[in-house]
């Protein structure tokens, strides 16, 4: 500095010169001023730091990380770059910028853009509030809404990626900058659309992306216009959620099925690119052929199985068993199931078909007329009492009905609970087989003889008896003549004086002594008279009572409707 300072000296003619002309002089020899963008090149490398001379007769200092767009590696000696001029020191020297030369740099690029509606690259470096932080030489701001046409489930993932922004706005004071990715790809998207406009026709196949997926189908962007295929578009089968089948990003190839060109809807299907199953199905399934299906669906009335996909068949829950009461279908089957089934039915018109299962198994009733004949001695488990009589289990889907008549000679049985209980093992015999109808009728009572066939050759007319009173009616008097075995005095039978009601006359305990006019096996009655007996005695009695007999006569009431006419007949006399 002092050589050109006496060049200027010279210059001058030799005339001294003072302080503030020296002063002046040197601040006119200095090479770069405070604020300017100057080209510095690098001469050294000391730790982190590259020592850059811009020509100022100072070399300055400048991190290594600020050269992070050239890669510091990458930087050698006598490499050349613009630097921002920050300030002079006091101590001597330059304070330089190598970032903020850059700034510079980029905010005049980023107004140059936005004027020119241009794009400019940028790395996505984190996600910020709001959004996404991208290195475009200076930060930029990319909101959720300007990354993608949709909203974007793994930010994460775009995080490293370099794209092409739009510059919505900026502020060089406030350094704010806020592009988009969006309206680049809206741009791109419109073009397309266009395109797909003037070509896009019914019928045509195409292949496409899967942008969403909804319980009723998939949205596929076709290149510029987005088509719904709806579920039931999918599958000739059964397709429970189409996200079962599909995911987002996949690519499909799908067929137009219809195209609505005044609003853009386009309606796509997958399943119309194969033929419809149904279409030959009769010629598959041969009604009354064996088949094996997959059960897909499970209800109360029966079982849907898939027979391939698109046809299923309906198993209904009375084809399932040969049993009466059959239970509920998931009881029998799962679904995933395979099963060998028969086809009973076909309707390709509305896509029906019935299958049964029961049909592959010999129907039980087939045999056991031959297992169980009439009159054999069977034995099983109660499975189930009603106020009517007991279900016992004979084998698998048949039950025998013992009904409460039978279940014995001489019991008044009001409910079958009094004396059995379910689960209880019995014995009983078989009496009536009913195939068609599928009834097993059994009897407990028929095990043992009939005590009234007994009855009529113990107790023929003119047998004089004597038993305990049970019961006291307005129409007679009932008494035991031994277990089970009871006879009737009739109101009529009981005095030759009319008696209205025996009630009062006779208590239930007492003994009576009467001799039999009448017995009858088949309605189970033994009429019995006191009045005979006491009016004609024993022998007499015995021997008119004979008579009649050997004359057909009926000396008493044998049947309840008997009972009643003689009891009005009574009543009609007494008013006489």
């Amino acid at each position: 500095m002092t050589d050109e300072l006496n060049q200027s000296t010279q210059e001058k003619g030799g005339e001294e010169l003072s302080f503030a002309e020296l002063f002046e002089m040197e601040e006119n020899n200095k090479v770069v001023a405070v604020g300017d963008v100057a080209i510095g090149t690098i001469i050294g490398s000391v730790d982190d730091y590259f020592l850059v001379d811009v020509g100022d007769k100072a070399e300055s200092y400048i991190p290594k990380s600020e050269f992070r767009l050239e890669d510091d590696e990458n930087v050698e000696i006598g490499d050349t770059f613009e630097v921002f001029v920050e300030r002079r020191k006091e101590e001597g020297g330059l304070l330089l910028s190598r970032e903020k030369a850059i700034a510079i740099k980029v905010w005049e690029e980023i107004a140059k853009i936005q004027e020119a509606d241009g794009t400019i690259e940028g790395k996505i470096e984190s996600r910020v509030k709001g959004g996404m932080s991208v290195d475009i030489g200076v930060p930029a701001f990319l909101p959720y809404s300007q990354i993608d046409l949709r909203p974007v489930k793994d930010l994460d993932a775009l995080i490293g990626q370099t794209f092409e922004f739009k510059i919505l706005k900026f502020n060089r004071k406030r350094n704010n900058v806020v592009i988009s990715r969006r309206a680049i790809l809206e741009e791109a998207r419109k073009e397309l659309r266009e395109k797909m406009r003037s070509q896009l026709e019914e019928g045509q196949i195409i292949t496409g992306a899967i942008t969403n997926i909804t319980d009723y189908g998939l949205f596929i962007d076709m290149g510029g216009m987005d088509g719904l295929c709806h579920i039931t578009d999918l599958s000739w089968g059964r397709v429970s959620h189409p996200a079962k089948l599909y995911k987002v990003g996949q690519e499909l190839e799908v067929k137009v099925l219809k195209y609505d060109r005044e609003n853009d809807r386009v309606s796509l299907g997958v399943k119309q690119l194969r033929d419809d199953p149904w279409a030959t199905v009769t010629e598959k399934y041969p009604v009354g052929e064996k088949t094996v299906g997959k059960v897909v669906s499970i209800t109360d009335y029966g079982v849907f199985v898939e027979l391939e996909e698109g046809v299923e068949g309906l198993i209904h829950v009375s084809e399932m068993t040969w049993s009466k009461k059959p239970r509920h279908p998931s009881k029998i089957v799962s679904v995933g199931d395979e099963l060998e089934v028969m086809v009973l039915n076909i309707e390709p018109e509305t896509k029906r078909i019935s299958l049964g299962m029961k049909q592959l198994q010999q129907n039980p009733w087939d045999l056991v007329t031959e297992n169980y004949p009439v009159g054999s001695i069977i034995e099983g488990k109660i499975k189930n009492i009603t106020d009517f009589g007991v279900f016992i289990g004979i084998e698998e889907g048949i039950d025998g009905l013992i009904h409460v008549s039978d279940l014995s000679w001489t019991e008044r049985i009001k409910h079958p609970s009094e004396k059995y209980a379910k689960g209880e093992t019995i014995q009983a015999v078989v009496l009536k087989i009913d195939k068609e109808n599928e009834r097993f009728s059994l009897g407990v009572k028929q095990l043992v003889p009939d005590p009234w066939q007994e009855a009529y050759n113990k107790y023929p007319s003119g047998t004089v008896v004597e038993g305990e009173i049970t019961n006291v009616t307005d129409f007679g008097v009932f008494v035991k003549l031994e277990e089970g075995i009871e006879g009737l005095v009739h109101v009529s039978e009981i005095s030759k004086d009319k008696v209205k009601t025996p009630v009062g006359m006779y208590q239930v305990g007492d003994t009576l002594k009467a001799i039999v006019i009448n017995v009858s096996a088949k309605d189970r009655k033994i009429g019995l008279s006191i009045k005979t007996l006491e009016d004609e005695g024993e022998e007499q009695a015995i021997e008119k009572l004979k008579k009649n007999e050997e004359n057909g006569a009926d000396a008493t009431p044998s049947t309840f409707g008997d009972l009643l006419k003689a009891a009005a007949e009574g009543s009609q006399n007494d008013e006489e």
